[in-house]
């Protein structure tokens, strides 16, 4: 059975921030806000749909099995959650034509059926064209890819597997080289210098899994109200998609996890940064660590309101700044 071999991952040990030039810093980060402000703007209202604790569950492990660094595993998921939505963008366009023009409606439950019989498919595709963006020394072979299949019960041709990974890139017009939030958290890492590398790996791949209940609770503490509107709901989704603010809200979390007398200070320079409002940051990590350490406690019984909590954090980086 051709098995990858395990390579020699970078420990956290082996990253060393603070030895770019400035210059190149300050180039990336503005390339990378670009490309968040873009991806901020382009937010479609069914984006982050795909992003679901069971298949993000899904690819990070099969990541993990195949030995594929840590980047890979976040844009896998990008890939997938774009192709998808692309794939429900079609079939409403299809209604759509066929309403205005009146002609014969195709067989919903037969297209329906199609893409969840593809789907296990079309998402390994995407961790294997992922794989070959990474620089991995050792590129998942398609021998490998049908023999996990098939494990799994899916039994698919070499042609088969080509076709799908055609499908994934002309359905996103060959661009897959997509931003992740990773890219974002170590290019305000190298600025800051800082050990939080290791922290907001766990907390990156915690907000991954928990992405809905994650932004539920930024949701509900930007409004300040626990039953946000439909309205409401529909004008948050640009957040969901500004990798930038997820960012600094993983760094800022990190750094009241590891040592929360100087997170007033990391919150401070990342605003200085980024130019996000404290608020904003404060909110964010609030979020992120009542999902993580949990918002109360031991000595509490009933939960604090999100709202509550973030201004609770937002007092504390005013009261120290």
């Amino acid at each position: 059975m051709d098995r990858p071999v395990r390579p020699r991952l970078a420990s956290h040990s082996d990253f060393q921030f603070g030895a770019v030039a400035t210059e190149t810093i300050e180039d990336a980060l503005l390339h990378l806000a670009q490309q968040n402000e873009q991806a901020v703007q382009e937010a479609a209202s069914r984006m982050g749909s795909f992003r679901e604790t069971r298949i993000v569950e899904f690819v990070f492990l099969l990541s993990e099995q195949w030995c594929l660094e840590k980047s890979v595993g976040y844009q896998a998921v990008e890939i997938l959650e774009r192709f998808m939505v692309k794939q429900a963008e079609n079939i409403c366009r299809q209604a759509a034509i066929q309403l205005r023009d009146k002609t014969e409606p195709q067989n919903w439950r037969a297209l329906k059926e199609q893409l969840f019989n593809k789907f296990i498919l079309r998402l390994v595709s995407c961790v294997q064209l992922a794989s070959k963006l990474s620089f991995h020394y050792k590129i998942i072979s398609n021998v490998t890819v049908l023999n996990f299949l098939q494990a799994l019960g899916y039994l698919h041709t070499k042609e088969e597997l080509l076709e799908s990974e055609l499908d994934v890139l002309k359905s996103l017009n060959f661009q897959i080289n997509l931003p992740t939030p990773l890219a974002y958290v170590e290019m305000l890492l190298e600025v800051l210098v800082t050990r939080l590398h290791a922290t907001c790996l766990t907390l990156l791949d915690l907000v991954y899994l928990l992405h809905e209940p994650v932004y539920e609770s930024l949701l509900r503490a930007s409004i300040e109200n626990s039953t946000p509107s439909q309205l409401q709901g529909e004008k948050f989704v640009s957040v969901k998609e500004d990798f930038m603010l997820l960012a600094v809200g993983i760094i800022a979390a990190s750094a009241f996890i590891q040592n929360h007398e100087c997170w007033s200070q990391v919150v401070g320079h990342l605003q200085s940064i980024t130019g996000i409002a404290v608020e904003s940051i404060a909110e964010f990590s609030y979020a992120i660590l009542t999902h993580s350490v949990g918002a109360n406690t031991p000595g509490q019984q009933q939960r604090t309101p999100p709202h509550l909590g973030a201004r609770a954090l937002r007092a504390a980086t005013s009261s120290n700044t």
